[in-house]
C-alpha cells in the first residue's frame, strides 16, 4: 500500500487534484488548437479512453481564442500551455482556460509575470508552474556545475516564491528531464519542500517503445515513494497511447482501481493458436468494457488452464482452438477464429 505525500487540494475545473484525491491522468493534444473541430474530437476520445484533464497549445492569440469554442464541447478540464508572451496567458484565462501552464523565467519581467498572476487571482484559475531541465537558467547551470536535480528543485522553488510573494498558492508545481533518474531524484528532493501537488513526468521521453520504457521506470519509482499527483505519460505518436500507458502504470502500482488488466503468455514453440494478435485484440476490445478484473489469454496446455483459472475469466489456447474458463471452470471450447467473439460475450454477461 503506498502512502501518499501529503498535499493541498487544487481545484481544475470539475476536476481536484492532491493527495487526497486520485492520482489524475493526462495528456495534451497533437492537434492545431485552432482547429476546433479536430481539437475537439482528439480530446473527447482521450476523455473516453480515460484521460481526465487536458492541455493544449496556445502558441498565438488565434489558438487562446479557439479555447472559448473548444470549452464548449469537451467534458474535462482545459490546461491552456503557455511560453514567452503572458498576453496568451490571460487571453487563455479569458476564454475559458480551467488552468495556465506557464515557465515565468521565459514569461518575461516581474511585471509581466505579475498581470498573469493578477487574472489568475481574480477568476481563481490555477496556475501549473513548470521548469524543464532544458530550460535551467545559466546561473544555476554554473552554481551546480552543470544541469542536475538540485537546480532543477532550486529553479522550481525560485519561481513558486516569486508568485507566493505576489499574494497567490493556488498552484500545481511541475518539475521534469528527458533524464529518469535525475527526475527521479529532482522528485525526491522537492517532496518536502512544497505543499503543492506535483505534476510528475518524463519529459521528451521518446517513441513508444522507448517512451513507455523511461516512463514506467520514472514514474514507477516517483510515484511508488507516494510522490505525485497527476502525471503524463510523454509519447511520441497518438495521445491515446499515452492514457493506456498510464492507467497501466497506476494499476500496476495499485493507485488506480477499475478496468480490465489483460494478462497474456510471451508464446513459445507450443502455441498453436495466433497469439500475439489474439492478445492485442483482447486488450482493445475490452478498452470499453467497465468491469474490474482480470483476464488471461494464454497459449498452450502448459500454464494455459492454470493461469486462466487465477484470473477472473481466461482464454487457454490448444491446437486451433481454446477453452474459455470463467471463474475458476472451464465454460466452453471454442474455434480459433471464435475466441475472441466468445470471451466478448462472457464479459458482456458476466453478471449473469
Amino acid at each position: 500500500m503506498i502512502t501518499r505525500h501529503p498535499t493541498k487540494s487544487i481545484q481544475i475545473g470539475a476536476c481536484t487534484i492532491g493527495s487526497q484525491f486520485p492520482v489524475r491522468i493526462q495528456s495534451m493534444t497533437n492537434t492545431k488548437t485552432q482547429d476546433v473541430a479536430s481539437t475537439v474530437a482528439q480530446i473527447n476520445r482521450l476523455a473516453a479512453a480515460g484521460c481526465e484533464i487536458i492541455r493544449c497549445a496556445v502558441p498565438d492569440m488565434e489558438a487562446a481564442a479557439a479555447l472559448a469554442q473548444i470549452k464548449k464541447q469537451i467534458t474535462i478540464p482545459l490546461v491552456a500551455d503557455i511560453h514567452f508572451d503572458y498576453r496568451l496567458a490571460i487571453a487563455a484565462m479569458e476564454n475559458g482556460a480551467d488552468k495556465i501552464r506557464i515557465n515565468p523565467g521565459n514569461i518575461g519581467s516581474y511585471e509581466r509575470v505579475k498581470a498573469v498572476v493578477d487574472v489568475a487571482r481574480e477568476r481563481n484559475i490555477p496556475i501549473r508552474v513548470g521548469v524543464n531541465s532544458g530550460s535551467l537558467e545559466k546561473e544555476l547551470v554554473e552554481k551546480y556545475h552543470g544541469v542536475t536535480a538540485e537546480g532543477i528543485v532550486e529553479s522550481a522553488l525560485d519561481k513558486v516564491r516569486l508568485i507566493e510573494d505576489m499574494g497567490y498558492d493556488n498552484l500545481v508545481v511541475s518539475i521534469k528531464s528527458s533524464d529518469v533518474m535525475m527526475c527521479v531524484k529532482a522528485h525526491e528532493l522537492i517532496a518536502d519542500k512544497t505543499p503543492y501537488p506535483l505534476h510528475v513526468g518524463i519529459t521528451e521521453s521518446g517513441t513508444l517503445i522507448s517512451g513507455n520504457i523511461k516512463s514506467s521506470i520514472g514514474l514507477g519509482l516517483i510515484l511508488s515513494q507516494g510522490i505525485g499527483d497527476t502525471i503524463r505519460v510523454s509519447l511520441t505518436g497518438d495521445p491515446l497511447e499515452e492514457i493506456k500507458s498510464a492507467k497501466i502504470i497506476l494499476r500496476t502500482l495499485g493507485l488506480k482501481k477499475g478496468g480490465i488488466e489483460v494478462v497474456s503468455c510471451p508464446t513459445c514453440g507450443r502455441t498453436c493458436i495466433d497469439l500475439i494478435t489474439l492478445a492485442n485484440q483482447v486488450e482493445n476490445m475490452v478498452a470499453d468494457i467497465p468491469l474490474n478484473l482480470k483476464v488471461a489469454v494464454m497459449g498452450c496446455v502448459v500454464n494455459g488452464p492454470g493461469e486462466a483459472k487465477e484470473a477472473d475469466i481466461g482464454i487457454a489456447g490448444g491446437n486451433g482452438e481454446g477453452l474459455i474458463i470463467k471463474k475458476g471452470e472451464v465454460c466452453r471450447k471454442v474455434k480459433e477464429e471464435e475466441l475472441l467473439k466468445a470471451l466478448r460475450y462472457e464479459l458482456t454477461h458476466w453478471s449473469e
